[in-house]
């Protein structure tokens, strides 16, 4: 079946046009019914590479089903929900973000870990600015992103900050690991943290390992939505994430066992 993608930028546009057109389908259409179901599934931007090879695979598995993908930041994925977003499944890039789902019963059940991941500092391919660990970024000369505090990818950075006692100073803040990405990537940055999935996923970055990434491994809960419209479909996803086929799928990006 067609799989229909919603990216940050275009997930309130998307919210609204369901929350205008609803939903008739239900998890198990009758035989002969040109309606399918669509599963919305609002995951973290690190996430994206990674639910966009398990939404065609699950979609090849059912065919029913129409899986649409929602990335941004974690704290921006929370808001929505909690503001009414029509969203099945939900998957975060640390237990912190998604215990503000938990804590306001707007999850069905326990969120299950499924990774885990680990900061480095990304670089332009080829390291023109020779940085070679975590205390260079801290060069004023240099302009450095990393993601706001907010956030999964900001939240660790403040930690290895602490943890390797480096202060940076950052030229901006982004509300996604993959804005900090297309900034270095572009040439618009020399240096900035992101996750190894992400690094590991750019020609256009080269990454540094240090130490004090270890001080801040993130770990990525997945939960279906309280109240969403296909609970056994959300069920079926959540089960599949947590498969050795989708395990391999993690591992082979970089991801790491929870």
């Amino acid at each position: 079946m067609k799989r229909f993608l919603a990216t940050a930028a275009g997930a309130s546009a998307v919210a609204l046009a369901l929350s205008a057109c609803g939903s008739s389908s239900t998890d198990s259409p009758a035989e002969g019914d040109a309606e399918s179901s669509t599963l919305t599934v609002f995951a973290a931007a690190s996430l994206t590479d990674t639910f966009e090879q398990l939404a065609d695979r699950f979609s090849d598995d059912h065919d029913e089903v129409d899986v649409q993908l929602s990335f941004a930041g974690s704290s921006d994925l929370v808001t929505q929900v909690q503001e009414g977003a029509p969203a099945d499944v939900i998957a975060t890039a640390d237990e912190q973000t998604m215990q503000q789902l938990v804590d306001a019963g707007d999850v069905a059940t326990e969120p299950l870990t499924f990774v885990s991941n680990t900061l480095v500092v990304a670089v332009p391919a080829g390291n023109p600015q020779g940085i070679d660990e975590l205390d260079d970024l801290a060069q004023p000369d240099l302009d450095v992103v990393v993601c706001a505090p907010q956030v999964p990818c900001g939240a660790a950075t403040t930690t290895v900050e602490q943890s390797a006692g480096v202060d940076l100073q950052p030229v901006s803040e982004e509300p996604a690991v993959t804005d900090v990405l297309g900034k270095i990537a572009n040439g618009q940055a020399d240096a900035g943290l992101v996750y190894r999935t992400d690094a590991a996923g750019s020609d256009a970055v080269d990454a540094v390992e240090f130490p004090a990434s270890t001080d801040a491994v993130n770990l990525y809960p997945i939960a279906p939505v309280a109240g969403a419209g296909h609970p056994e479909l959300s069920q079926q996803f959540i089960e599949f994430v947590l498969s050795d086929d989708a395990q391999d799928v993690f591992a082979d990006a970089g991801f790491a066992a929870p």
